[in-house]
């Protein structure tokens, strides 16, 4: 039975949070024809009991997917959308929650959209209402370097290759959408395949937006549509990088990957090569008695990791 929404919540060690998002869900799903999946990422910590126990109680159509192993977003969204057919999937992450009136303005964007609008990105609001920015560029070589610059000049000399767009983007101006909460025409699923199960976390959104591109899909957005979004609560990285510690193995296993196949072996290279350029730039000015921001701890060796062999499989923290 095919239907009109399928909506994919994955779920590691963070059954409390996965609760609370799946009660917003079918607080505001209404008359939407939707079947929901969560998908329990090999959490061993009692997780899968506790959602069973919610899911009994519930009478709205919730799937609850065990998986073997940690497959990471990608492959935790894969079996999410494998488990239903639709005509749309939601992808919400577990530290998410939707605000009243979210499925009935989303749907009704993707109804506006254009069909070869594939994406169709809502806007992701922090716990005290403020605009998330979820709205981003392609990484490049130019957006490293003034990355590791980190100098007000260089940022507003190349603005056109900064990352992250700010919170209200032009349609245009985006090339990748947060996957925090996104929806996915099933066609351009059909089409592209699925998501790449050779990243663990971060980057994946980036590629698949990429791989869409590429095959003449697009991206629009439904501002109206809100997910209140707990940043970072369902992974490490982001509180890491806000106190300049080192980050994961597998973020810069996925970086790598995600330059390769945006930019070729020698695209990576030089995102590398511009990386230091950067920080010898920063250093540089140092000397005159600037304030140099600090890089995350290891950073200077570890955006190497994934370097030799880009397609390598990230695999789950502990893996080698």
């Amino acid at each position: 039975m095919q239907h009109r929404l399928g909506i994919s919540i994955i779920n590691y060690r963070t059954a409390e949070m996965t609760i609370r998002c799946l009660r917003s869900v079918l607080a505001d799903l209404e008359d939407t024809d939707a079947q929901i999946v969560v998908v329990d990422n090999a959490s061993g910590d009692g997780s899968v009991a506790a959602l069973k126990a919610f899911i009994a109680e519930q009478s709205a159509p919730i799937r609850l997917v065990e998986s073997a192993e940690n497959t990471g977003f990608s492959g935790g969204h894969n079996r999410g959308i494998a488990a239903c057919e639709a005509e749309f999937y939601l992808l919400l992450n577990s530290d998410a929650e939707v605000i009243p009136g979210f499925f009935s303005k989303l749907m009704a964007a993707a109804e506006r959209a254009s069909p070869e609008s594939g994406f169709i990105a809502p806007r992701l609001v922090g716990p005290q209402g403020e605009t998330q920015i979820s709205c981003f560029r392609f990484p490049t070589v130019a957006s490293e370097f003034a990355r590791a610059a980190c100098t007000g000049f260089v940022t507003r000399a190349l603005r056109r290759y900064e990352v992250a767009i700010g919170p209200e983007p032009e349609d245009a101006e985006i090339d990748w959408a947060s996957f925090a909460s996104i929806l996915l025409r099933a066609k351009m699923v059909r089409q592209i395949g699925p998501m790449d199960e050779g990243y663990f976390l971060y980057f994946e959104d980036a590629e698949y937006c990429l791989r869409a591109r590429r095959s003449g899909w697009r991206l629009a957005r439904a501002p109206y549509a809100k997910t209140l979004h707990y940043r970072g609560g369902s992974g490490p990285v982001k509180a890491l990088a806000a106190a300049r510690k080192r980050l994961p193995r597998y973020y810069y296993l996925s970086r790598s990957r995600f330059f390769y196949q945006a930019h070729g072996r020698l695209g990576l290279l030089a995102a590398n090569a511009a990386w230091y350029l950067g920080r010898a730039f920063a250093q540089f000015r140092r000397l005159a008695g600037v304030v140099v921001h600090p890089m995350n701890d290891g950073e200077a060796r570890d955006i190497w990791i994934g370097a030799a062999s880009p397609l390598a499989k990230s695999g789950a923290p502990g893996e080698t």
